[in-house]
């Protein structure tokens, strides 16, 4: 699905480790790989300043780890000195990545309205797709289950869709990435409409079921005209309890959302369903910015 990714790690994150499973990832299609990290500047001193032995060290640990590069697959190391949010959307611009990997640790709203996320200003930097994993999870993969993982991440998608504007954009983001998916990658699909207990009372909910069913087998269409396998299912409840639910029930690799407002997804008191999402999720969740 996506050839050319940018690994962002602090090390505290777990994602260093996928330096060791550069194979898994090119097993699901990567042929390009750029790992990076940035150092804070040095500022014990009156000036600050790049830390040159900082740097060297992170590249070091690195190189230690990598190993076994198939041929036909391109790796990159970049260490450099700096804000993450400033400088991986540049590398990303740099080396026209199609996907940027990063961690997400479990925070709630006000955690990061206090205490800032780059997860959170980075989808608002940037305009290419952001996969957001859960640090707790990857650290805590054996090898063997990281294996496994790498080379699946995109296999199976939920894909939450209520006909909204932001929903059509990603369902169409998607299929421009499926046209040209390499066949190791993204082979199934499922479409849910969760449709929430309470809403348009004026509306029996018998008539919202056959109205999303309706829109949702167009959009399962779409999709199985480019080779896809795609389910379809229209729930009742909440729907972020239905959505995780389903993650959990089907076996998802991860979820694909979009927003219709950037500046909403994070705004403090604003919720916003992706931002939500993403903060709730175990699951990988597959982000795609809106049009700037």
């Amino acid at each position: 699905m996506f050839q050319r990714c940018l690994i962002c790690t602090d090390f505290s994150d777990g994602l260093y480790r996928l330096v060791e499973f550069v194979p898994s990832l090119a097993a699901s299609g990567i042929k390009q790989i750029i790992f990076l990290h940035s150092v804070p500047l040095w500022e014990e001193g009156e000036i600050p300043r790049i830390d040159e032995e900082a740097i060297d060290k992170a590249r070091d640990r690195f190189q230690e780890r990598l190993k076994n590069v198939p041929e036909g697959v391109e790796v990159k190391i970049e260490v450099t000195s700096g804000r993450p949010l400033d400088i991986i959307p540049k590398v990303a611009k740099s080396y026209q990545v199609d996907v940027i990997f990063i961690g997400m640790p479990m925070r709630s709203l006000l955690q990061e309205k206090l205490f800032g996320s780059t997860s959170a200003g980075l989808v608002r930097a940037c305009s290419t797709p952001v996969l957001s994993l859960r640090p707790q999870l990857i650290s805590a993969y054996t090898c063997e289950e990281l294996n496994l993982r790498c080379q699946h991440l995109f296999r199976y998608l939920l894909l939450p869709y209520d006909g909204s504007n932001a929903s059509n954009y990603m369902v169409e983001k998607l299929k421009q990435q499926a046209q040209s998916r390499p066949n190791e990658s993204l082979k199934q699909c499922m479409l849910m409409w969760v449709i929430e207990e309470g809403g348009r009372r004026a509306i029996p909910k018998d008539y919202q079921v056959r109205e999303a069913q309706e829109k949702l087998q167009a959009v399962k269409a779409e999709l199985e005209q480019l080779g896809l396998q795609v389910n379809a299912e229209v729930r009742l409840g909440n729907a972020y309890e239905q959505i995780l639910d389903a993650a959990l029930e089907f076996d998802i690799t991860a979820i694909a959302i979009s927003s219709d407002n950037l500046g909403k997804l994070i705004e403090w008191p604003v919720r916003s369903f992706a931002g939500e999402l993403m903060r709730r999720s175990w699951h990988p969740v597959l982000f795609f910015p809106p049009q700037r």
